[in-house]
């Protein structure tokens, strides 16, 4: 028998209910994959794979479906893993999870449900999907505070179109409700967070052992040397913790934090609250766009707009350069423009698209400081 749907099985609570879901409304077309995307060397230190696929067997177990395993930790190496230690190694702050769900979850799934004869992928995404006129669309979740479409921008029509997401018209606590309801173990289970192939790691660490450290010197705006950095890949704009800079002359006794990286001299640039204007931009701009409906929109395009996850809307306005790079806009000041990271616009609940940050109006030209 051919299941018509394959539900991306993490071993988590939203992804189980899911495929509760949609075998309580197609009892025979539904069936599991559990897809390990990471090779770890010490399973004490980073990703629990074996214990979340026991609870992906679990569940499927408790509600009478096959469960299909697939490795694809080479594709993941290739296309994820390698954009991303790229990505910081040019001192940008790349976002995995987006690069996950455009690489992974919605083409190498998808593909490989292809071969299994399915019609529709589903996964444990808080977010919806409408079709108006033939067009499918990308809505929020109904659940504010755990609406994912921030992560799923980079997606294509095509992919959206075969794409079902059972929880997004649910809000977490009758998610968990109703896993605790159908008796399913994974109901109390914590929310996995963080980066998986990191894991317990330190973040320094992790990174050490696949990029060359370039330790340097971390100044104030004006020039002052205030300690060591131990590379720049490290940091992130607006970042206030690991900086280990203490028992400065003259200094404010606040904490620091990361205003730039000037990659010219080497050098961190940190700020205290006197330094807060620094840090604040109006405009970016991006390029690796992508619009969901497959079709660019008319510029200057104004809508809302967020430069991370859980942000609230930001209205802005979008236009397009002479060599197809987006400059945004924004009404208001926003803090700690990172490159590296996704800007995502919406029109309401509609998530239009997004790209990816390459500078912005934050200081730039001052942060080329001279030796």
């Amino acid at each position: 028998m051919t299941e018509k749907i394959i539900v991306g099985m993490s071993g988590g609570v939203d992804s189980s209910v899911s495929a509760a879901l949609l075998q309580q409304k197609y009892p025979h077309d539904v069936a599991g994959m559990f897809m390990k995307n990471w090779e770890e060397d010490d399973t004490s230190e980073t990703c629990t794979a074996d214990e979340d696929v026991k609870d992906a067997q679990s569940v499927c177990d408790r509600l009478g479906l096959t469960l299909h395993r697939r490795n694809f930790s080479a594709e993941y190496w290739d296309y994820v893993f390698s954009e991303f230690l790229e990505e910081y190694q040019k001192g940008r702050t790349p976002n995995p999870d987006i690069l996950c769900n455009r690489e992974i979850k919605f083409k190498t799934f998808l593909d490989h449900a292809d071969d299994l004869g399915a019609e529709f992928i589903a996964t444990g995404h808080y977010v919806r999907k409408a079709e108006v006129k033939g067009e499918f669309r990308l809505l929020k979740g109904v659940d504010n505070n755990k609406d994912q479409s921030y992560f799923l921008y980079a997606i294509k029509q095509h992919q959206l179109a075969r794409s079902l997401f059972p929880v997004g018209e649910l809000e977490k606590p009758a998610v968990r409700d109703k896993a605790a309801e159908l008796g399913l173990s994974v109901h109390d289970k914590k929310d996995s967070t963080g980066i998986c192939f990191i894991g317990e790691k330190r973040f320094q660490d992790f990174l050490s052992q696949y990029l060359k450290p370039n330790p340097g010197e971390i100044v104030t705006p004006d020039g002052t040397v205030v300690g060591k950095h131990n590379g720049l890949m490290y940091y992130t704009i607006g970042q206030r913790q690991g900086l280990g800079i203490g028992g400065v002359k003259k200094a404010l006794a606040e904490p620091w934090f990361v205003i730039a990286k000037a990659h010219k001299n080497n050098q961190l640039i940190v700020g205290q609250s006197n330094h807060n204007h620094l840090i604040m931009g109006q405009q970016l701009r991006a390029d690796q766009v992508n619009w969901i409906s497959g079709q660019a929109p008319e510029f200057p395009l104004r809508c809302n707009a967020k430069i991370r996850y859980r942000q609230p809307d930001q209205a802005c306005s979008i236009t397009l350069t002479d060599n197809g790079q987006l400059t945004v806009d924004f009404e208001q000041s926003q803090r700690a423009i990172t490159p590296g990271q996704s800007v995502v616009f919406y029109l309401d609940d509609i998530c239009l698209g997004g790209a990816v940050i390459t500078d912005s109006d934050l200081l730039t030209s001052t942060c080329e400081l001279k030796p």
